[in-house]
């Protein structure tokens, strides 16, 4: 998402501190879940099923989110050039 060497207009930083919030809101409330399911099993199967629906999710948002802005992204180019 960040790339070394980059600059970022102060929306970009925004918008990426309010992903990132929202992502840790919901990885925080899944453990939670995840904690209470765990709890006196010994098998680690349920952990890591639900880090990997956790950061599927995250990662399906981010590239629906990327190919909004390249959409809103090429309509702003189109209506420039008209």
């Amino acid at each position: 998402m960040l790339k070394d060497g980059a600059s970022y207009s102060q929306r970009e930083v925004v918008d990426l501190l309010v992903e990132f919030s929202s992502f840790k809101d919901r990885v925080q409330k899944k453990f939670k879940v995840l904690a209470n399911e765990l709890d006196g099993k010994n098998n680690e199967h349920d952990l890591w099923v639900n880090l990997y629906l956790i950061s599927s999710d995250y990662a399906e948002e981010a590239n629906i989110k990327r190919q909004k802005q390249v959409q809103t992204d090429s309509m702003q180019k189109l209506s420039l050039s008209n």
